[in-house]
């Protein structure tokens, strides 16, 4: 098991650097000058001198092998650099926007996991074949529906017909609860889809036909047998569904002006921002490896028989 953790967590320490380096490439390949586009405006009053003074300080005009390993090192260091928009250490933006994320992530998260094991087993319990077909449509319907078109109708429905839920003025539970919605929906619809396959996959297994001769019933088959062997799939997709939980942040904070990562993220493109741009694609990796580093740790929890294996292997 040391070594399986060993070996994980080095893969995930390569994925990182890998990570950092695609997109320090990528940004530097970018066309324009951020510091130009930035400070060369008439309405700031700045000399050339001064201008190639913040050149200097923002280690522009070096190579970019050197700018490659000073920002490295800064990376470790913890050093995010300065944004080039607003003067302030990356680290800083970053600590305003992480928690209205996080808020929004985890909510969306866990609401993505309720309404993809709701569809799944009541799919799998019920005795009627078309609300099973309803059901099971429902994932495909879903995962069709873009992110910024759902939220705007979201808002139209519920704020501006219902007047259930405000966008403005309300609390801060309130303000979460349609941008929540918004990034559950199309992120349910995977789990979902794996989970209602994996659930007719395990009531084909020989030991749910010997459980049903025995008299257990239905519902005991289901929660006590099934479901936690049609979970590992399951958890697998759930890791991999964080990607598209940060991606879809993005689209649900811009569509609902919250000030978190997307929103930060959407400033930072538009200005040209590349520390922060460097930072942000950092962190959403850490981010995504963390969450699979776990969920792979997760596997011998739901199923012994991967735990013996790695005992047998090591």
């Amino acid at each position: 098991m040391t070594r399986y953790l060993t070996g994980r967590i080095g893969q995930a320490v390569l994925v990182l650097w890998a990570a950092f380096t695609v997109t320090f490439v990528l940004l530097q390949a970018l066309p324009g000058d951020s510091i130009m586009i930035k400070f060369e405006n008439p309405e700031l009053g700045l000399s050339p001198a001064q201008i190639l003074e913040v050149r200097a300080r923002y280690g522009i005009d070096e190579p970019a092998v050197l700018q490659y390993i000073h920002t490295l090192m800064g990376f470790l260091a913890g050093d995010f650099g300065y944004s080039i928009e607003t003067g302030t250490p990356v680290l800083q933006r970053l600590a305003e926007g992480l928690p209205e994320t996080a808020k929004l992530a985890a909510g969306g998260f866990l609401l993505a996991v309720v309404l993809a094991v709701t569809i799944a087993f009541v799919s799998s319990y019920t005795r009627f074949a078309w609300i099973r077909g309803v059901l099971l449509a429902v994932p495909s319907l879903f995962i069709s529906i873009p992110t910024f078109w759902l939220g705007i109708l979201l808002i139209q429905v519920f704020s501006f017909q219902l007047r259930l839920v405000p966008v403005i003025g309300g609390t801060e539970a309130q303000s979460l609860i349609l941008p929540v919605l918004t990034l559950a929906v199309p992120i349910s619809a995977p789990l979902a889809q794996v989970l209602c396959r994996s659930l007719d996959a395990v009531y084909t297994q020989p030991f749910v036909a010997v459980a049903q001769a025995k008299g257990a019933s239905r519902q005991w088959i289901l929660w006590r047998h099934v479901a936690r062997n049609a979970l590992v799939p399951t958890l697998t997709v759930a890791g991999l569904t964080f990607g598209e939980l940060i991606a879809g942040s993005v689209i649900t904070e811009t569509v609902f002006g919250r000030n978190g990562i997307g929103r930060l993220t959407e400033q930072a493109v538009t200005a040209q921002d590349i520390p922060v741009m460097q930072a942000i694609v950092v962190l959403a990796a850490f981010v995504f490896v963390s969450v699979n580093l776990i969920v792979d740790l997760l596997y011998p929890v739901l199923d012994p028989r991967l735990a013996a294996k790695g005992r047998v292997a090591v």
